[in-house]
């Protein structure tokens, strides 16, 4: 691996464990992790937890944070792990600003599974009832995009497992 600093995006729709996967990078790297709900202004979270889908025009700025924030990270010479849905090729390509090297985990499952996953969870402001509109937004992660397309139906730590191997990533 080079020296830049790297940048792994763990997308997908709600559901899909971003969360879980992203935190076991982290862990597993060293690297700084952020979530990509926290850079959500407030009116954000609460058309989503009003059951309102967001906007392009409201994703626009959630999405210049986080970009901005992982060039910060590389400039300081830190590698990070991110989780954002990421459901559209245009806002993967702003991300792909950031300062560093940007790839991106698409995390694929089943709907089911992903609707059992989101009613089990406990502390998300996203309701089971917006899933539909994630995923009819959703454009997948394409071949010339950087980034591996993965089934997280493993155990995550296996999946976490997979992830380093097909990235090549460092792992501690």
């Amino acid at each position: 691996m080079d020296a830049q600093p790297h940048h792994v995006v763990v997308m997908g729709i709600s559901g899909s464990g971003k969360t879980t996967i992203a935190t076991r990078l982290t862990e597993r790297l060293g690297w700084v992790f952020a979530e990509a709900d926290d850079f959500h202004p407030a009116a954000n979270i609460a058309k989503m937890t009003a059951g309102t889908a967001l906007t392009d025009e409201d994703r626009w700025p959630w999405l210049e944070a986080m970009r901005d924030w992982m060039t910060l990270q590389a400039r300081a010479g830190r590698s990070t792990v991110v989780t954002c849905s990421a459901l559209k090729r245009s806002y993967r390509d702003l991300l792909t600003g950031a300062e560093g090297r940007v790839r991106f985990v698409h995390l694929l499952g089943d709907t089911d599974l992903i609707l059992e996953r989101m009613k089990t969870r406990s502390g998300h402001f996203m309701p089971e009832s917006l899933l539909p509109s994630q995923i009819s937004t959703l454009e997948p992660l394409e071949p010339d995009e950087l980034g591996i397309r993965i089934q997280n139906t493993g155990t995550p730590d296996d999946v976490t497992t997979d992830v380093i191997d097909r990235l090549d990533l460092p792992s501690n």
